[in-house]
């Protein structure tokens, strides 16, 4: 089984991001053969400054080795280190109806918002899909939002294998169960858009401050809680605490006695000590700049060995070679 996740580089993780998609495609990387690409073209459509897309792409590559990809098991690489995926990219673009692409939901969003999409925008999900396809993935794992991109790529590789005789692996989606959305500071899903984010990787004193600074209701510490579960600091206990230790400080607050403070106190050095390791893997790979830079040369070598062969595949099959 053929597997491949694209991880867009934005910045600082948290949270949100770590237990919505970097812990299930870790996990993932185990069950099959696994290329996880850091999506450096995409992020052009919407980050205009050189340096800082420089700074997220190794960032990428930093945090997701912190917290435990394996570059043995994983093939791990630059988007735009394998130029095969623009060549493909243009192939499928010639497969590509309007009706299709304008019917894509980041388009559709831009206009709704008023805003002037780019041609990047637009093909998208074109790129999206040459991505998909020049590595013979199986299975592409993805939130709900994100099915139509795979729904896109499968069609793009039909009409191309219809066309031109069989030439695609024709992928699978596999939907991540999302139905445990990550709160944020202020309750919503947390998200940086909003604002309301915990980062993993961040400094001590400020991390504590955004914690302690969660909003509780006014009842006193004396009073049960029978609404406990809904408890922000109780839904944020639950992701980085044991279970039996988080269901603990669950009782106690729905049978009163326990004080919003120690909560809190509480969920701080739960999660702090969650992601101790990964802060000290990465703390030591920012000190090892060539070892990174290797794992990613290592990657992208890898990647275009099946990326060359499945271009090749494509070019004869329509005629270009």
């Amino acid at each position: 089984m053929r597997l491949l996740t694209g991880i867009k580089p934005t910045g600082i993780p948290h949270l949100g991001n770590y237990f919505g998609a970097i812990r299930p495609a870790l996990d993932l990387q185990h069950q099959g053969d696994a290329f996880y690409f850091i999506a450096d073209y995409h992020s052009m459509t919407s980050l205009f400054d050189a340096a800082q897309r420089r700074e997220f792409t190794r960032g990428v590559a930093l945090d997701w080795l912190a917290c435990g990809l394996d570059p043995v098991r994983t093939v791990l690489f630059r988007q735009s280190d394998v130029p095969e995926v623009a060549e493909l990219m243009w192939i499928l673009g010639t497969m590509a109806p309007m009706g299709l692409l304008e019917r894509a939901h980041a388009y559709k969003d831009s206009l709704a918002k008023g805003r002037a999409p780019s041609f990047g925008l637009f093909s998208y999900p074109v790129l999206m899909a040459a991505d998909i396809l020049l590595y013979d993935s199986n299975v592409v794992p993805v939130g709900r939002d994100q099915k139509q991109h795979v729904e896109i790529t499968r069609d793009l590789a039909i009409k191309f294998n219809l066309t031109y005789g069989e030439t695609f692996v024709v992928p699978e989606p596999k939907i991540r169960d999302e139905s445990a959305v990550v709160p944020g500071l202020d309750g919503q899903k947390m998200s940086k858009s909003h604002g309301n984010t915990i980062e993993l990787f961040g400094d001590e004193k400020a991390l504590r401050k955004k914690i302690m600074g969660l909003v509780m209701d006014s009842r006193t510490p004396a009073e049960p809680k029978p609404d406990a579960e809904q408890n922000l600091a109780i839904q944020l206990l639950k992701l980085v605490a044991p279970a039996a230790v988080a269901l603990d400080f669950e009782n106690r607050l729905r049978a009163g006695g326990l004080g919003y403070g120690d909560l809190k106190k509480a969920l701080f050095e739960h999660y702090w000590n969650c992601f101790a390791a990964a802060r000290a893997r990465r703390a030591e790979l920012v000190t090892n700049r060539d070892y990174v830079e290797q794992v990613l040369r290592d990657g992208a070598q890898r990647a275009r060995a099946t990326a060359s062969q499945v271009l090749a595949r494509a070019r004869k099959a329509c005629g270009l070679a």
